[in-house]
């Protein structure tokens, strides 16, 4: 795989999300995210290409629906996501999110 400098920056959290695939449901973490995605590990691990939907906490308590992803990679258990669907208003709220992790860089909102 050739080497390629990430568009986005990563933000480390920690947060516990729930994924569908069709009938099946994961339990996860997030580890951490970016504009586009989210990097998790869960159960069951997820194939690259494979699109689900998911329900994310994050930490303050507020409900992020992504109710379209797609797998782009997966390792054993860990596995990462780009988001597909966005409602405008879930994108807002997570922007919001991400500006204040880039305020507060040193600290792992938990």
């Amino acid at each position: 795989m050739p080497f390629s400098i990430r568009p986005f920056r990563r933000y480390p959290v920690q947060c516990s999300v729930t994924y569908n695939e069709g009938p099946f449901q994961g339990h996860s973490t997030v580890w951490n995210l970016s504009r586009p995605g989210w990097r998790l590990s869960g159960d069951p691990p997820m194939r690259p290409g494979e699109t689900i939907s998911l329900t994310v906490t994050l930490p303050n308590d507020q409900c992020i629906e992504v109710p379209e992803a797609v797998v782009r990679w997966s390792r054993g258990q860990e596995f990462a996501v780009e988001n597909v669907v966005v409602e405008r208003h879930t994108h807002a709220r997570l922007q919001h999110y991400v500006k204040r992790l880039v305020q507060e860089p040193t600290e792992i909102v938990s």
